[in-house]
């Protein structure tokens, strides 16, 4: 029977385009499983690129330090082999069980998979920015009203009011008072309390730029903002002891942290645990045969929400789909290192181990 014209039929679909997500391409593909993956975001590497990509990372194995464009970048590079076709853009609305055993899937976008198995890899879900809420700041949103930094050279030289009391907050304020290209013309942090929720040695580090005089820390609210001729100038800030401070400023960054939103996987009749996804860590599979989930998005004794541990996640639930993939297939365990077969499917030629 034939299906019907512009759904695309595939073995595996994978949700989110993370770095774990990129790497499940690359553990399926190790089993010649082909994969579609589909993200919100419009370019893959997850939250590596929407909150961090200049930021090093300092955990990934044989990596001593990279950042999340780098990271994102590699594995882009190593999942080449296995042409994975990517669906940018657009969130998964439906999931439904056919007759055959197979998944109806369809995007907010309204492409339409039919798919063996299904692997969540969507973080914690889509991540919405909390707000400054203030009635009509809004209108600053992206031109003098940041909730992310996506280019820092935009803020050299102006300046910044930066809203936070974690460790965004305390690494941007200390990122734009050093010197170099994106150094600012001055940095002032706000936060409610004098207390943080950052690295100690950032709140140190934060605390002597103070006493030298090369940034200011205010203990209080932004609880207005004054504006001129269509631009915002100052924020007016309310400390503990009542008095409100007009603050000038160019720019306003702030981090008042993440709001994560499972969105519509929380409708797919998964067993959810405080909003993550339960799995069985012999094959991550959940209580939805076929359906698996790796990386922050699940949740088991132990969990660690760490991208090394997602990598191990990936490489498990791969060869629990397989089964579903491959139902006459016996499927062994070979090393990159020594299998020609692997050597075949990515493309490389089997060295010789010969004198």
């Amino acid at each position: 029977m034939s299906e019907p014209a512009g759904v695309i039929e595939t073995d595996a679909l994978i949700v989110g385009a993370g770095p774990v997500g990129l790497f499940q391409v690359f553990e399926l593909g190790l089993l010649e499983i082909k994969a579609h993956i589909v993200d919100s975001l419009a370019y893959p590497g997850g939250q590596c690129i929407e909150l961090y990509p200049d930021k090093p990372i300092y955990d990934i194995p044989a990596v001593p330090v990279c950042t999340g464009r780098e990271l994102t970048d590699n594995l882009l590079k190593q999942i080449e082999p296995f042409g994975a076709t990517f669906h940018l853009g657009q969130e998964v609305t439906e999931v439904a069980r056919r007759e055959d055993g197979r998944f109806d899937v369809t995007t907010s976008k309204g492409t339409r998979f039919i798919s063996k198995t299904i692997f969540v890899a969507g973080g914690v879900g889509s991540f919405q920015p909390r707000l400054l809420r203030l009635d009509g700041i809004e209108k600053y949103n992206d031109t003098q009203l940041f909730y992310r930094v996506k280019s820092p050279a935009q803020f050299a030289g102006k300046n910044l009011v930066i809203v936070g009391g974690g460790d965004s907050a305390l690494d941007w304020s200390l990122n734009f008072v050093q010197d170099g290209p994106n150094k600012a013309e001055s940095v002032i942090l706000i936060h409610r309390r004098d207390g943080f929720r950052a690295a100690p040695a950032s709140v140190a580090r934060m605390r002597e730029l103070c006493d030298a005089l090369e940034m200011q820390f205010i203990v209080g609210q932004v609880t207005g903002y004054d504006e001129d001729d269509g631009k915002l100038n100052a924020v007016k800030v309310t400390g503990g002891d009542g008095v409100t401070r007009v603050v000038p400023c160019d720019s306003v960054l702030v981090f008042f942290g993440l709001s994560p939103k499972l969105g519509p996987i929380a409708e797919w009749g998964l067993n959810l645990e405080r909003k993550q996804v339960v799995v069985n860590t012999e094959t991550f599979e959940t209580n939805v045969p076929g359906v698996f989930a790796v990386g922050d998005v699940n949740t088991y004794p132990g969990k660690k929400k760490l991208i090394l541990s997602g990598f191990h996640e990936a490489a498990l639930a791969a060869f629990g789909a397989s089964p579903y993939i491959f139902p006459d297939k016996r499927v062994l365990l070979q090393y990159t290192t020594t299998s020609p077969k692997l050597h075949k499917v990515l493309g490389v030629e089997t060295p010789s181990f010969d004198d």
